[in-house]
């Protein structure tokens, strides 16, 4: 089965430091082992992308949060629940992480993904995934995988098979900010 080998394969090659291009439940994604400095790093060199612009790391669980931000803040979660379209959540004090995907304010982008195949590759990695939109930095995000840029397919370890003559285009996640008080700011819809 496919998906079964583009896990096995992704697992590989996560485990060795390396780039994966996947599809996630939002646009295709470059992903990495998100404590793996030297991993990110390639991604940032990839991208051309400045590494002052934090990446966000994608979860399987909610209960996992607390692994990588010392916050048990989960009230963002009802709202989450009334909404469609995928969240990405920044939460503050981020822990367990390269130190270069931490952004400067010590915060970091997380979304649990729905998408069944992202779901199996990270409950069998065990940790989590960077995801970060499979564009050179300054371009649009591919909607499909036949809009990704070669420089990104050559310049990835693997690409997965699955998903990629899907025609239904990807969308951005929306990315709120949870504040000190409990509320919420939306800083993409």
């Amino acid at each position: 089965m496919i998906i079964d080998d583009d896990i096995q394969a992704c697992l590989k090659t996560l485990h060795e430091g390396g780039l994966i291009l996947y599809p996630t439940d939002t646009v295709w994604g470059i992903g990495c082992d998100a404590t793996n400095e030297s991993a990110v790093a390639a991604v940032y060199k990839l991208k051309d992308r400045n590494e002052a612009k934090s990446m966000i790391i994608l979860l399987a669980k909610e209960e996992d949060i607390v692994n990588y931000t010392g916050e048990e803040q989960l009230k963002i979660y009802d709202y989450i629940k009334g909404v469609s379209k995928p969240v990405t959540i920044i939460y503050k004090n981020a822990i367990n992480l390269a130190k270069n995907l931490i952004n400067t304010d010590g915060s970091i982008g997380i979304r649990i993904v729905k998408d069944e195949f992202c779901k199996k590759l990270i409950n069998a990695f065990g940790k989590p995934i960077v995801s970060t939109s499979s564009n050179v930095s300054g371009y649009p995000p591919p909607s499909i995988f036949s809009d990704i840029d070669n420089k990104i397919k050559k310049g990835v370890d693997y690409i997965v098979q699955h998903r990629q003559d899907d025609q239904d285009p990807g969308i951005p996640s929306t990315v709120i900010q949870m504040n000190d008080d409990g509320t919420y700011t939306t800083l993409r819809p």
